[in-house]
């Protein structure tokens, strides 16, 4: 499940069927996992007979849900068909962590790590009703947990700047390390303005996927092979910003090497160039969404060129 790749059925793809079909596959295997658990939640063993048979059932089922999982084809959506593939993964690892438990554990008991490996099956078992039903949901969703993890950044970045505020204080306190005249930890006045047109690209990186999102929920069709590669061109750039805000933000803190913060810079303003270039030309950006897009390039090269003009001594 985890490296194979979709076999490009004969048949028509309808994805209805398939969801109809991965959610009653998922649903069987769930409650094959409370039949193996209870067989072993207390004496006597089941017989030799017995266990044959659970086992087959077992494998059956992990057996049905990878076999649907297969039929998702590429052409639905790389984003989409990642998503089906973690959850199908997850059901599977679950069910062999299950089984691992029971054949470990004494049999006098229920154990503590069997209820939690069952817990665990049901769990995988039950996110079949809350994955995308099709690559438009499938991108959307992607694009909201990148901005999550931006949002936090940049916060975290705010609160940090804050005017007078030790960076380290949280993990430096001045008894322990007696007086505090090490300039390694604070930021300079020439720091902070440099600092400030880093802030304004992070909040850029929050902003352009905020507008990208939107532009996706609104105008982001699955309804054609082109439409489908448009949305997933969209979900694997947006996926570089997040990794490249937090480098920014780590090479910000003190002592602050203004080349280092200078690279990282351009490297999250050429992600965002390229994330913003590849919505334009996509169907979710139709003429009314052209505005924020030439607004937020102008914002980009706007904190770049501060950025160069502070770092320009140090070239």
């Amino acid at each position: 499940v985890a490296e194979g790749e979709p076999g490009e059925g004969r048949e028509p793809f309808e994805l209805p069927r398939f969801w109809d079909a991965l959610g009653q596959t998922f649903q069987v295997t769930s409650q094959e996992a409370t039949k193996l658990s209870l067989a072993f939640s207390r004496p006597p063993l089941p017989s030799a007979e017995d266990c044959r048979k659970l086992g087959e059932d077992v494998q059956n089922a992990i057996l049905a849900v990878a076999t649907v999982y297969y039929w998702l084809p590429k052409g639905q959506g790389t984003t989409l068909r990642k998503m089906v593939r973690d959850a199908t993964t997850e059901v599977v690892e679950g069910m062999i962590q299950l089984t691992d438990t029971i054949l470990r554990a004494p049999v006098e008991s229920l154990s503590q790590e069997q209820l939690i490996s069952t817990g665990g099956v049901w769990e995988a078992c039950e996110q079949v009703s809350n994955l995308p039903r099709d690559n438009q949901a499938a991108v959307a969703s992607a694009l909201t947990a990148c901005l999550g993890v931006v949002k936090d950044a940049v916060e975290e970045m705010e609160h940090a700047l804050v005017e007078g505020q030790d960076p380290y204080g949280d993990i430096m306190e001045d008894e322990e390390l007696g007086f505090r005249g090490n300039r390694d930890t604070y930021w300079s006045e020439a720091d902070r303005q440099l600092l400030s047109s880093c802030m304004g690209l992070m909040k850029a990186s929050k902003a352009c996927l905020k507008k990208v999102l939107g532009a996706v929920k609104a105008h982001g069709k699955a309804d054609s092979p082109e439409h489908i590669a448009q949305l997933d061109d969209l979900a694997d750039i947006a996926n570089e910003i997040s990794p490249s805000v937090d480098e920014l933000a780590l090479s910000m803190y003190p002592p602050v090497n203004p080349l280092a913060v200078r690279l990282n810079a351009a490297k999250l303003a050429s992600v965002l160039k390229k994330v913003l270039e590849i919505a334009k030309t996509s169907h979710v950006c139709p003429p009314s969404e052209e505005g924020w897009v030439q607004f937020l390039n102008g914002a980009v090269d706007h904190n770049m060129n501060k950025i160069k003009n502070f770092t320009q001594g140090q070239l």
